[in-house]
């Protein structure tokens, strides 16, 4: 059975209790029944340099039988698409795939850095998906076995690119609904990441419970020394 821990708009240091040894929540859909090492999983994530908010980690694979459907999509990276695009894809595809996304809340990522909560994902992943082949974006699989790296993977490997959108999905709608809790940041609009309008806010209003105090900014150091 598919199991599923829906994310609500709450403050994450002082209403969602800690997310198991692994310091982090996932949400599954799938129903996956075949054992062909041929599927492949395709990982990716979103957040990893954001100031602010979760890192969200996703696994995608295909379901068979739906292969000109997947393909009329035109998967890419989530980078190279427009936010209206990438969430009529994600409402497009979800149907034909089955997918894990794994959160980190930041209070996790600062306790013990983006590393070790990508290593977690790649092994909750992994053991969700253990019949597949697991291809993940980038150059390094965080010191876990039977996971195949490859730069550029979310452009050329199509279930890394529904991986990458659906990361980048799930991170962007639980930005926005964190924009009514924090209005004063323009969370709905630069999702946390460090664009000029929200260091200026931080700099006015002060962290708050979404934000990465081991964060630093290039030219500036600390944020909150």
């Amino acid at each position: 059975m598919a199991q599923t821990d829906k994310f609500r708009p709450r403050k994450p240091d002082k209403s969602r209790e800690a997310r198991g040894s692994l310091g982090a929540s996932s949400e599954r859909k799938d129903g996956l029944c075949s054992s062909a090492k041929s599927i492949v999983c395709g990982i990716d994530e979103a957040g990893r340099g954001a100031l602010a908010g979760e890192l969200v980690v996703a696994g995608c694979v295909f379901r068979a039988g739906f292969e000109k459907e997947i393909s009329n999509l035109n998967l890419t990276d989530s980078k190279k698409l427009t936010e209206a695009r990438r969430e009529r894809i994600f409402d497009a595809l979800t149907p034909f795939c089955d997918y894990v996304v794994v959160y980190f809340r930041n209070t996790i990522v600062d306790e013990i850095g983006l590393s070790a909560c990508l290593a977690r994902a790649l092994n909750v992943i992994k053991h969700r998906f253990e019949t597949a082949k697991i291809i993940y974006d980038g150059n390094c699989a965080y010191g876990v076995n039977g996971v195949e790296t490859m730069i550029k993977a979310d452009a050329k490997v199509p279930e890394v690119s529904a991986a990458s959108i659906i990361a980048k999905v799930s991170r962007d709608r639980q930005m926005r609904r964190f924009d009514a809790l924090y209005p004063d940041f323009g969370y709905a609009k630069h999702k946390g990441y460090g664009v000029k309008a929200h260091v200026e806010a931080l700099a006015k209003y002060g962290p708050n419970d979404l934000t990465r105090r081991s964060f630093h900014l290039r030219s500036q150091g600390s944020l909150f020394d």
